[in-house]
């Protein structure tokens, strides 16, 4: 293995030149001609996409920069649908950005390059196999949305939303180093695979490792906005401009999935007594109190605040699910679920936070359940749109949300704690209500206003497409779980070969 082979980093590297080169296009441009950095930075992501691409398909895992980093199935497949992600996320944003001046005003199109920055600390924190690796990702994607959630700074809210985020994502990284701290004082090493090593020696002081472990999953808890860290979470997704808020909610939640893979399972997997029994506590506490809290919700984005909060707790119930008893044997099946339904979850927000936008307008922010009335006889066809997205997250067939929920049950079903599955199911159940309350008001009251919903093209394609997706991964979710269990499988498998050899 080389350990300066530059190949599985083109495009990180590729992703880093471009955002400079159009951060400095930018800084030229008129803003009546301010599409141009919106094109390029397209341009980008799909040039990195068919990078990424080439790796993915190759099927090949590779170590380079004394194995801080890792290019393999896991890595690349995270990667492509945070491209797909940020991507979407600039189409939905554009024009709010625009009638804002957020884009094309006196900030110029430091939107765009910080949407790009922060993609690019989320692709180093999917390939990180280093606790250094992997903080170095972290924050360059934490300074990045901190910035935009703050960018428009004559907004009260937006400013406010930004402080609370900066000062309790300095308080979650400060959890997530001294955790860091301990496990290197512990094992002596930052790299994943020698931590591994050292915690299967048996000579390591167990008590050091457990306190170490407990700030590790703290740190990551805030991060994945896991109760009872969640505090930040509804705040600062109603004070961000919207598309800062779909930023957030969406790829954002692949990275952090990819970290506590990284850091639980390949770093600390003859630990996962311990911390899966940490993850029970969380996803338990985030499944409740985010599905009860989302009723009392009249903000729209508050209300989603809080679905994110209850989702990320069924992701974390097939994170805690892996290892039962000691064995391996219900690993693949638990982590690939919990994979599949971070990756729906995302997509399918992405959708809802579309919606949003669609219907946004200048000096109109459609962030309350009443700006819902009426939708259907505004605008029938992004109505439905709107109702299989929110029936998706809901997890009613045959959307795709009701396939990664069933996914993630059958898992947690496979440990023989049947208590925990009906528990996830009796919380989904309240859940439904917040979603369904929102497919009444649409269909079934009156519209406040009758004005006629207006989009670009390229909004409404996407958004349609994005709707279609929902539904089909739901009919035909085979490929994408096969994709999710062969990079689990792949990952997994040379990960453990090259700890043990």
């Amino acid at each position: 293995m080389n350990n300066m082979n530059l190949i599985p980093v083109y495009p990180e590297i590729f992703l880093l030149i471009a955002t400079s080169a159009i951060l400095l296009i930018d800084m030229f441009l008129p803003d009546a001609k301010r599409v141009v950095t919106y094109l390029l930075s397209l341009l980008a992501l799909v040039v990195c996409a068919a990078l990424t691409l080439g790796d993915f398909n190759s099927g090949v895992t590779v170590y380079t920069f004394n194995n801080m980093f890792v290019s393999d199935p896991l890595a690349n497949l995270l990667k492509l649908f945070s491209y797909l992600a940020i991507g979407m996320t600039l189409v939905y944003g554009r024009q709010y950005t625009t009638d804002r001046g957020i884009v094309g005003g006196e900030l110029g199109g430091e939107f765009y390059a910080l949407a790009l920055f922060s993609l690019l600390g989320q692709m180093i924190m999917i390939s990180g196999n280093s606790f250094l690796s992997i903080y170095l990702g972290l924050e360059l994607m934490s300074l990045s949305l901190y910035a935009l959630v703050a960018l428009r700074r004559n907004n009260i809210g937006a400013t406010e939303a930004a402080m609370k985020y900066f000062v309790l994502g300095a308080l979650a990284s400060g959890f997530l180093l001294y955790g860091i701290s301990m496990l290197y004082g512990a094992t002596g090493s930052l790299e994943l695979n020698e931590v591994f090593r050292a915690i299967v020696s048996g000579t390591v002081d167990r008590t050091v490792l457990v306190f170490g472990v407990v700030f590790v999953v703290a740190g990551l808890a805030f991060k994945l906005g896991a109760v009872p860290f969640h505090m930040w979470v509804p705040d600062v997704y109603q004070g961000a401009p919207t598309p800062v808020t779909l930023l957030l909610g969406g790829a954002p939640k692949l990275a952090a999935f990819a970290i506590t893979f990284r850091l639980l399972v390949e770093g600390m997997l003859p630990l996962a007594i311990d911390w899966q029994q940490m993850l029970m506590v969380l996803a338990v506490l985030s499944i409740i109190i985010g599905n009860v809290t989302a009723i009392a919700q009249t903000n729209i984005k508050r209300m989603l605040a809080y679905s994110t909060i209850s989702h990320m707790g069924f992701m974390l119930l097939g994170m805690l699910s892996g290892v039962v008893d000691g064995n391996l044997f219900s690993a693949v099946n638990a982590y690939s679920a919990s994979l599949f339904y971070a990756i729906t979850y995302v997509l399918t927000t992405l959708g809802t936070f579309g919606v949003i936008l669609l219907m946004a307008r200048s000096g109109f922010e459609a962030d309350n359940l009443e700006d819902f009335k009426g939708l259907n006889q505004r605008s029938p066809w992004f109505a439905v749109v709107m109702l299989v997205l929110m029936f998706s997250l809901a997890g009613i067939p045959p959307m795709v949300g009701f396939y990664a929920k069933l996914s993630v049950l059958q898992a947690v079903l496979g440990t023989g704690q049947i208590w925990l599955a009906v528990l996830a199911v009796v919380f989904s159940l309240v859940g439904a209500f917040y979603y369904l309350r929102v497919i009444k008001l649409m269909y079934f009251d009156e519209p406040a206003d009758t004005g006629k919903i207006t989009a670009s093209l390229d909004m409404r394609v996407v958004l349609s497409l994005n709707g279609i997706a929902a539904l089909a991964l739901g009919l035909w979710p085979g490929h994408l779980m096969e994709a999710c269990t062969n990079a689990i499988v792949t990952t997994l498998a040379t990960f453990l070969s090259k700890v043990m050899s």
